[in-house]
């Protein structure tokens, strides 16, 4: 069974190790915000390319705190380890921290924008 801590995410979760996956291009502003470029695939992507006009790589921008960790996922480190960098980054601004991130984590992973380790 999974044990949750104080802020109510799992310590299994926290323990996870995320990274970036192979195929995914992306660059970082001059102010430090990262684009994430997503090419659109598949048959149904093509066809909206065609028939709708969508464009054939989507840029995704993430927020300060997402740009600030996005370099940091190695696979190595844990998201505990990234909670603790985040929060000498940010310091208050970033609470309640490890709800922010697990839920920053689990958006991520629903696009299979990283992968865990």
């Amino acid at each position: 069974m999974m044990k949750k801590n104080k802020t109510g995410v799992s310590e299994n979760y926290l323990e996870r190790k995320p990274s970036r996956p192979e195929g995914i291009s992306w660059s970082v502003d001059e102010k430090g915000i990262v684009t994430l470029d997503i090419e659109n695939t598949g048959v149904f992507n093509r066809i909206a390319q065609k028939i709708l006009k969508k464009p054939k790589v989507t840029h995704i921008h993430l927020d300060k705190t997402g740009s600030f960790v996005w370099p940091l996922l190695d696979g190595e480190k844990t998201i505990i380890e990234l909670g603790k960098d985040v929060e000498a980054e940010f310091g208050e601004k970033a609470n309640p921290l490890y709800e922010r991130l697990a839920k920053y984590f689990q958006i991520l992973d629903s696009y299979h924008f990283i992968e865990w380790k």
